[in-house]
């Protein structure tokens, strides 16, 4: 197993029948041309298509659409006007974003301009107080690391020290050695693709899933198994097949309070999992960021612990500060056999020497301070999630949950396929929200759901299911014609 070193060449090009999946019914919608440029610059804004990636030619995409190559013309030739493509003479049509314009998951990430309620990141905020405590206590750590390079590519031994003594108390028993310190779960997410997984790798992963972990698959060039997560949870059995059938190189499972559903994956199911794993030979990824964070249920212990002994081999663990206590500070973590972690951080030094020391330091200082922390954090989730469900129950009683066990959020069932629709709806409401698509392997499922964290204050929240009414009143009311749509600037 050696991931270092390799280099692969990788098609730049979208084929005609991958394309058209991803495009709705060209009839669905007159004239057909704007209908289709609208949808590709939709997939471009959200990064299910890429950039700079080259578009079918126009024989045949026309072809895989069944449709007029005239029409394809006229799609690409708006797709160039709007800004959304460019042509290279000889070298056919590429994707582009137009000048001004920010990829939607970049957007998620720095926040919005205006006074939008934001419901879009289910990340929580650290208290003010916590923090300035926080800085004063590491202050004369701090200095004891100037003197030093500072540079700590598997992290802060004293880090490294604490994060294994967790996952020791917690039920599996951990040295430093096994601990890489990365800068955030997706960080540590994006070195395991790049090391164990090349182009055209089969990744099982959940239907839904974590948004930004799909991406990464998808920019990776990976082909993903999806399996279902209902609102009843996993089907052991469809895991195992297809872990059988498709012999994924690597498999990335959210098993604790999942991200978007909530569902906590029970113990008997976590080690058919990992013999079906095993027998499969599959890398097993499993995100724990979201573990701490049990509201009416005892916090589980890793998900590894439920291996026959000596059978974590191929268990690599994930998981990160953000959802417990500030995504700002960038800090995350995985577990791994000591060999897998050499080669990451091996591979890591490529491009990142190593996390900020202060960092490192103020996440020591809060990991050790955790007991304390906690339970008023899981207090206050539980006050907002109580706040949520009565709004919605208040505002929007044809709206259906299952109530999560833990988390951050609810996985509403609408009882209409009008997810997206909302979502744009609400932002003239004053609410950023995800639809269900957003969370889906493809395209046009979950139409009917929409994630709502409970990560907002009490009163926010219920202003925030008002404007999400008050919005979904306005949607059955069309929109009037001399409204164009945003993306032709």
């Amino acid at each position: 197993m050696n991931g270092t070193g390799r280099t692969e060449r990788t098609d730049r090009t979208l084929g005609s029948r991958r394309l058209a999946a991803l495009l709705p019914d060209p009839s669905a919608s007159r004239p057909a041309y704007r209908h289709l440029a609208r949808a590709i610059s939709e997939l471009i804004l959200d990064g299910r298509i890429a950039l700079h990636v080259r578009l079918p030619a126009e024989r045949e995409l026309a072809t895989a659409l069944d449709i007029s190559r005239a029409t394809v013309t006229a799609v690409y030739d708006l797709l160039r006007e709007s800004g959304y493509a460019h042509s290279r003479q000889g070298a056919g049509t590429w994707t582009a974003l137009p000048e001004g314009r920010t990829p939607r998951g970049l957007t998620r990430l720095l926040g919005p301009r205006d006074t939008a309620i934001d419901l879009a990141r289910a990340a929580p905020t650290l208290p003010h107080g916590t923090l300035a405590d926080a800085l004063a206590r590491v202050s004369p750590h701090l200095a004891e690391h100037v003197g030093t390079p500072g540079y700590h590519p598997y992290g802060l031994p004293e880090l490294r020290a604490a994060i294994a003594e967790r996952f020791t108390r917690r039920g599996l028993a951990t040295v430093p050695d096994q601990i890489l310190v990365t800068s955030g779960a997706q960080h540590a997410l994006t070195l395991v693709l790049g090391l164990l997984c090349r182009p055209g790798d089969r990744v099982l992963v959940e239907n839904p899933s974590y948004p930004n972990a799909l991406e990464a698959l998808r920019r990776a060039r990976l082909r993903t198994v999806p399996v279902p997560v209902t609102d009843g949870g996993w089907d052991t059995g469809i895991v195992e097949s297809s872990l059988r059938r498709s012999v994924p190189q690597l498999a990335y499972l959210v098993p604790d309070f999942h991200n978007p559903t909530g569902c906590l994956m029970p113990a008997e199911q976590r080690a058919r999992t990992l013999r079906a794993a095993q027998r499969s030979g599959t890398w097993l990824v499993v995100d724990e960021t979201l573990t701490d964070l049990a509201l009416d249920v005892p916090a589980p212990p890793p998900f590894a612990s439920h291996a026959a002994p000596g059978g974590t081999g191929q268990v690599i663990t994930t998981g990160s500060m953000s959802k417990t206590h500030w995504a700002g500070l960038r800090i995350g973590w995985l577990r791994a056999p000591a060999r897998l972690v050499t080669e990451l951080a091996g591979q890591r030094v490529a491009t990142d020497m190593g996390g900020s020391v202060v960092d490192q330091l103020l996440a020591l200082d809060l990991l050790d301070r955790s007991e304390d922390l906690l339970p008023t954090r899981l207090e206050q989730l539980r006050a907002q999630r109580a706040a949520l469900t009565a709004s919605l129950a208040e505002c929007l009683p044809h709206w259906t949950w299952h109530l999560p066990p833990g988390g951050l959020s609810l996985w509403a069932d609408l009882g209409e396929p009008l997810a997206v629709a909302l979502a744009e709806r609400a932002l003239d409401h004053g609410v950023r929200i995800e639809g269900g698509p957003y969370f889906a392997t493809d395209p046009g499922v979950f139409e009917h759901r929409l994630r709502i964290p409970y990560t907002a204050p009490p009163d926010t929240l219920r202003e925030a299911v008002h404007r999400l009414a008050t919005a979904l009143a306005d949607s059955r009311t069309p929109s009037p014609a001399t409204r164009r749509p945003h993306w032709i600037a």
